[in-house]
């Protein structure tokens, strides 16, 4: 699981038929405070109505991404999974 920051939406007219209405968001993995950047961004497919500016989980892993979309050989490989409310530390 990686904690992220939604930077925005990816948008694609031309794209895989199994991408057709879902949305696709640019994710920002972030440490634990939640603004500082770690790593680069990639792209994730969104199962909660995440939006720009949330911070989210994110499974950054094929089999995990098929299993919350469903689909058995289809081409996801990150998907958001969960709006983050407040991290705890400590």
């Amino acid at each position: 699981m990686i904690l992220s920051r939604v930077l925005g939406t990816a948008v694609s007219t031309v794209k895989h038929p199994v991408y057709v209405g879902r949305t696709v968001l640019v994710c920002q993995p972030v440490k634990a405070d939640g603004r500082t950047k770690l790593g680069m961004s990639f792209l994730a497919v969104d199962s909660v109505q995440a939006g720009e500016g949330d911070l989210v989980v994110v499974a950054r892993e094929g089999n995990a991404a098929r299993q919350v979309l469903g689909g058995d050989d289809d081409p996801f490989h990150a998907v958001i999974l969960g709006i983050v409310d407040a991290v705890d530390v400590g």
